[in-house]
């Protein structure tokens, strides 16, 4: 009878540790007896660290997880997910995979493609896993800790290298430079500062003129009015009809002084030519006589008709003075 009890003890302890290594394991997949489930699946190129169990997230809260992952023969991985019956999907539904943490843990994440991060790689690779036959929807994987770790490694490195150049070229020399292009700079902006006061009083006086020229055409707009209005009384009065006829005996006049002046300007041009050969002949008698042909040539240009008439100026002046002092001699006065 001892031998039976130790029995059923042993067994009752054997299947309490099944079903506590049952439930433990239950706990452990985070499993969900008598939960409705649904199943969902999506394409990726790459799913990164994912593995099956773990969790998926829908607007942060879990709703789900990995059921199960394939690779296809087109290089296509797809990836299968068992998801509560009472979730609610996004209206254009895609999926990321991405760390959930430090440690190692991945997460698929469902989300609206308008919420998807402003990246390009994940951008390109959802619109190549679009449009999936089966009706998978489209997948990409976030860059993890360690994409970014090398991603903030390089950036450091290139703006290490930026200093250094920025550094060997901001020497003393270049801050020199530096110093005097700022006292350039606050030079230029005191004579801008100058010019600007000078042109503002010149605005002014300006703006001055502006008015008076306004005031001017607005007097000149009132003269013209008062004119129109005089037109208007000369008009009805008659007064433009008569200007009209004036106007147009003057006109008659002016044509035919225009057409005396014309015919006058027709004999000018005959006097015009004779004067011409007037002109000519007279260049040519004057030509002539420079060069010394004919009598009034020789007169002209003989220097001996010159001394010979000074030397009979003195002799006829010697004569004169004799005369007035013995009149006698050449006169000869009798009285009867």
């Amino acid at each position: 009878m001892k031998k039976r009890s130790n029995d059923f003890l042993l067994g009752a302890v054997i299947l309490g540790a099944i079903v506590l290594i049952v439930a433990v394991s239950m706990f452990l997949r985070e499993s969900d007896l008598g939960a409705k489930k649904r199943s969902l699946s999506a394409r990726f190129r790459d799913v990164g660290q994912v593995q099956v169990g773990n969790s998926v997230v829908i607007r942060g809260v879990k709703a789900g997880k990995v059921e199960a992952i394939e690779l296809d023969a087109t290089g296509w991985v797809h990836v299968r997910f068992a998801l509560d019956d009472a979730v609610t999907m996004p209206r254009d539904p895609v999926v990321l995979l991405g760390a959930s943490s430090l440690f190692g843990e991945w997460q698929a994440t469902i989300t609206d493609r308008q919420s998807v991060p402003n990246n390009r790689e994940v951008a390109t690779m959802l619109a190549n896993a679009a449009g999936a036959k089966d009706g998978a929807l489209a997948g990409a994987v976030l860059p993890d800790v360690a994409q970014l770790t090398t991603v903030a490694g390089g950036i450091a490195g290139d703006v290490a290298s930026v200093a250094q150049r920025f550094q060997v070229a901001f020497n003393d020399s270049a801050a020199r430079e530096l110093r005097s292009s700022i006292r350039s700079v606050s030079q230029l902006s005191s004579d801008l500062a100058r010019t600007v006061r000078v042109q503002s009083k010149n605005l002014d006086t300006i703006g001055v003129d502006v008015r008076a020229g306004a005031a001017d055409l607005s007097r000149a707009a009132d003269k013209f009015l008062r004119s129109v209005a005089r037109l208007d009384t000369a008009t009805s009065s008659g007064e433009v009809q008569r200007i009209v006829r004036e106007s147009e005996r003057a006109a008659v006049q002016l044509r035919e002084a225009s057409e005396r002046l014309n015919a006058i300007t027709q004999s000018l041009q005959k006097t015009e030519g004779h004067l011409r050969g007037v002109m000519g002949r007279a260049d040519s008698v004057l030509m002539k006589v420079d060069k010394g042909e004919g009598t009034l040539g020789l007169l002209v240009n003989d220097p001996r008709l010159y001394r010979n008439a000074d030397s009979l100026l003195v002799e006829l002046r010697a004569l004169l003075a004799d005369v007035k002092k013995q009149p006698k001699r050449y006169f000869g006065i009798r009285i009867f």
